[in-house]
């Protein structure tokens, strides 16, 4: 039963992997909501303006 599991996991990837390598806009997508999540995490600002100061 785990060798079935594990033949699902690698289509589900496999395919994955072929749809982002055929639509670019959802590739797009993923990579910038990667890099989203990496600079959330790293503590870099998020904001448009580029400065981390507070309203007073």
């Amino acid at each position: 039963m785990a060798l079935d599991n594990k033949k699902l996991m690698v289509a589900a990837l496999g395919l994955g992997a072929t749809y982002l390598i055929r639509n670019k806009d959802a590739r797009t997508k993923l990579i910038n909501g990667f890099q989203s999540l990496l600079n959330r995490g790293s503590g870099k600002a998020v904001s448009g303006t580029g400065t981390n100061t507070i309203p007073k």
